[in-house]
Formats: C-alpha cells, sequence, structure tokens
C-alpha cells in the first residue's frame, strides 16, 4: 500500500429540517390549532483515530465528506429525523489543521472522536408560534446551514526512536537487523523513499519503535532531495538516533555531514533539534582504531559533543545489541516519569504542541521554496 503522509479534505456537517406548517384537522374538531413539528438536527463530522490504519492514501480518492441533513418536521407535532452522524477514521498520530485558520484542531494520540463540523439547528414548526394573541400562526423557520470546512490531516508516526542521518548512514540497516522490519537497502542514496516503522523487542513487555526515515541532505530547507516532508515524523519521537556513517561513499567528511544535519534541523524547527539525541558512529568495521579514535574527536569539536558517542556496525550486528539495551532504558525511565511526574508530562506536551507549530511553518516555507524554483525553471523555458 502507498504510503501517504498528507492529504486535503472538505469536511461539510448536514443542514438542519425545516419545520412544518401544519393546522390540525380532525372530524368535530374546530379551530384545531396548529400541528407543524420542529425539524431534525442536522449531523455532525466528528475524527477518530484508528491503530489499525498507517497511511492516509484513501483520502486522495475520496476527498469530500458529508453528514446527513435533518429531515423536515410534519403534521401532528412530529419531529423530522436527525440527520446521522459521520465518523471518519485516520492514522493514530494525525494531526487535523483548518486550511483556512490554520488552526490546530485536533493532535489524534487516542481513539476518542473529535468534531470537526456541527450539524445545524433544527428549523421550528407553527407549533412554536403559538400565543394567547396568535391563535393560528403561520410562521415557521428553516433550520440553519451545517458547518464546513477544508482540513489538512497530516500524519506523523509514533515512534520511541527516530533515525536521523545522511543517506546511505545505514539507518535501514539498522532496523532490518534489530527488529523483523525489512525496509529497502542498497548502495545507492535515497533508497528509503518513505518512513518504516521496526518493533524492537528485549523480552515480555519490554519494547520500542524505531522509525526510519529519508536521508536528510544539505539544502533540504530549501526543497533539495525530499526537503522536509519527512523529518516531522521525527518530532513524536522519546529521542534522535544521529547516525555518522564513518566511511562515506562519496568521500565527504562525516564530521562536516553531521554539523550539516544539525544545521539543517535547527532551520526546520528549533524545538526538535533540542531534543535528546545520541550520536551513533556506523560501518566502524570498515576503518581501524585509529582513524575511529580521530573522527571521536572530530565530531567533539566540530558539534561541541560533551556526550557519549556510540560505535556500531549495524550490517554485521555489531554493537546494536548493547545500543538497544540502552536505548529501552532510556525510554523506559522516561515512560515511568511521564506517569509519576506531573510537571515533566506538562512540559512534554509543551514542548510537543511548540513544536508542531515549528513543523508546519517550515513545511509550509519548504513548498513555496519548491514552488517558487519550478516557476524559475518554467520562465527560463520561455525565454529560450
Amino acid at each position: 500500500m502507498k504510503f501517504v503522509d498528507e492529504a486535503e479534505i472538505r469536511v461539510e456537517a448536514g443542514n438542519g429540517g425545516k419545520g412544518c406548517l401544519s393546522f390540525r384537522r380532525e372530524k368535530y374538531v374546530e379551530r384545531g390549532g396548529p400541528d407543524g413539528g420542529d425539524g431534525g438536527d442536522g449531523g455532525s463530522v466528528y475524527i477518530q483515530a484508528d491503530p489499525s490504519l498507517n497511511t492516509l492514501v484513501d483520502f486522495r480518492f475520496q476527498p469530500q465528506y458529508r453528514a446527513k441533513s435533518g429531515a423536515s418536521g410534519q403534521p401532528r407535532n412530529c419531529t423530522g429525523a436527525g440527520g446521522d452522524d459521520l465518523l471518519v477514521r485516520v492514522p493514530m498520530g494525525t494531526s487535523v489543521i483548518d486550511v483556512n485558520t490554520e488552526e490546530l484542531i485536533a493532535d489524534l494520540n487516542n481513539e476518542l472522536p473529535v468534531m470537526v463540523v456541527k450539524g445545524g439547528f433544527h428549523g421550528m414548526g407553527n407549533t412554536r408560534f403559538k400565543s394567547s394573541t396568535n391563535r393560528a400562526p403561520r410562521k415557521t423557520t428553516k433550520g440553519t446551514l451545517g458547518e464546513v470546512r477544508v482540513l489538512q490531516l497530516q500524519l506523523r508516526l509514533v515512534a520511541d526512536v527516530g533515525l536521523l542521518g545522511f543517506p546511505n548512514a545505514g539507518k535501514s540497516t539498522l532496523i532490518r537487523s534489530v527488529s523483523a522490519a525489512k525496509p529497502k537497502v542498497a548502495d545507492y542514496p535515497f533508497t528509503t523513499l518513505v518512513p518504516n516503522l521496526g518493533v524492537i523487542s528485549l523480552g515480555m513487555e519490554r519494547s520500542f519503535v524505531m522509525a526510519d526515515i529519508p536521508g536528510l541532505i544539505e539544502g533540504a530547507s530549501e526543497g533539495a532531495g525530499l526537503g522536509f516532508r519527512f523529518l516531522k515524523h521525527l518530532s513524536r519521537t522519546r529521542l534522535l538516533l544521529h547516525m555518522v556513517d564513518a566511511l562515506p561513499a562519496d568521500g565527504s567528511d562525516p564530521a562536516t555531514n553531521a554539523k550539516k544535519i544539525i544545521h539543517e534541523l535547527e532551520k526546520f524547527s528549533p524545538t526538535l533539534a533540542a531534543k535528546e539525541r545520541w550520536l551513533v558512529i556506523n560501518k566502524v568495521d570498515l576503518i581501524d582504531a585509529e582513524t575511529l579514535n580521530a573522527l571521536k574527536k572530530e565530531l567533539r569539536e566540530n558539534l561541541s559533543w560533551d556526550k557519549e558517542i556510540l560505535e556500531i556496525s549495524a550490517i554485521n550486528n555489531g554493537g546494536c545489541d548493547h545500543l538497544c539495551k540502552a536505548l529501552m532504558e532510556s525510554i523506559e525511565l522516561h515512560r515511568q516519569r511521564l506517569v509519576e511526574d506531573e510537571e515533566y508530562l506538562a512540559a512534554e506536551r509543551e514542548k510537543e504542541s511548540g513544536m508542531a507549530f515549528e513543523i508546519r511553518r517550515s513545511i509550509e516555507h519548504s513548498k513555496l521554496a519548491r514552488r517558487d524554483s519550478d516557476e524559475e525553471i518554467l520562465d527560463d523555458e520561455d525565454l529560450d
């Protein structure tokens, strides 16, 4: 199934049913009076997260959703039937944004449904307008129109660990090595074109999810490579695993590449760049101890790094077990603090909210930059 992480849909709530104009007509009953019933309320549209879904591809083929309108009122004071609500199911981790106001309506991290447009209020029948001075009212009201919104759906995968690095740094190889996920692996850049998730299990009830996203390159903020399109999937992770290729195929400097990644990450979202990050050197089996030590020293100087630098060989599974155990311990501590420390939980939620805003802005900027670039190319072709 094709992976789609963005979609735009139009949702319409049902209109309220109109009130009925009717009078009681019955044998031997003179001047029976009004008996027109109210209309029914229009149906509302709800969006609910579904853990069984993992892509927004269906919304590309069905972009419009409308709840049913309320039925008109009937004689004998019969109220019209209310319109049925419409429930739209999306993957867990989907953000719902109003396109016109840029308001974040919902961040769907649980299975509670969220109303996105409210149905119209019912119209009133002429019975409602009966009074001591108006015994036979001929007045009714129409139901109000249901709300209409154009929504942007943005899917951000929910994972504990996010892999960050240049193309061919070994991110997909690592996730294949430590989980049952089988992303494509090859010796050319951008082998990974869509995010992949892998579940790493370390025994009974001890597991975490790792997300592998397409590689980031210099100039991503201006739309280079795959741009920032998939970086948003790292925002929900507990920590970032920054993988450094010890021996890049293009002969570039690993420490310089690592610094470029950090620079692009800061341009994308300062809050995301401030997230806890671990530094991991991959492909250490291809270099000797002296070269490895020199690389570590250069990384510490270039990145002002004062924490531990881990070493692995993903293709041989070297050092991967130690890495996964350390990740599991950190994630378990984080989960425990979320339950026990309310201040920590509030701080995490505040970071998440700020990060979501920065990410939306960066993605829009990236789209505009790419669009302007395409327009310049077309203008140059016209001049030729």
